[in-house]
């Protein structure tokens, strides 16, 4: 019988929330109008270990998570299977278009922050601006996938491939 190597990659909780932290783009997933997965890259924030991303109202994420507010949210790294590392949230979003609400707020900061640098209040024009007719999404984890091909010790791997000529270029 096989070894299971699911079980040797999982990420502790601490990882989970660390990779969550500092990655840069996610890829969300909603149910699409005709049965497809609608998926996005978006960049997000966090809040106390949830996600949080800000979007028009009338996109058509929006659009699909108002007919069904299941998500999920991927993200990812690594550049050969040696170094695969990942996590995929799926849950339920919560749509805020309140701009009173306290998480409408927090979350357009968080956002802010995390692609622009620290916020201050001279900042809050940005912000607003940036939220004009938009709405923040906040995902309600129910369950939480992580793989880190790093923890099975198979030493680095080159890159290979017709890909591999294209790794860190531009255009």
């Amino acid at each position: 019988m096989g070894v299971n190597q699911r079980a040797q990659i999982v990420m502790t909780d601490d990882e989970v929330a660390r990779f969550v932290d500092q990655s840069r783009t996610l890829t969300m997933a909603t149910n699409g109008p005709g049965g497809f997965p609608h998926l996005v890259a978006m960049w997000y924030g966090v809040i106390d270990g949830k996600i949080y991303f800000e979007t028009k109202m009338k996109s058509q994420k929006v659009k699909n998570l108002l007919r069904d507010p299941k998500i999920t949210c991927m993200l990812e790294a690594g550049v050969t299977y040696d170094e695969l590392r990942g996590v995929a949230i799926e849950g339920t979003a919560v749509i805020i278009e309140d701009p009173e609400h306290p998480e409408y707020w927090a979350a357009a900061i968080s956002v802010f922050a995390r692609y622009n640098g620290p916020y201050t209040d001279e900042m809050r024009p940005a912000v607003e601006m940036m939220m004009n007719k938009r709405v923040i999404v906040r995902v309600d984890p129910e369950r939480v996938r992580s793989w880190d091909h790093r923890k099975l010790g198979m030493g680095a791997m080159a890159a290979g491939g017709s890909t591999a000529a294209f790794i860190g270029a531009e255009g």
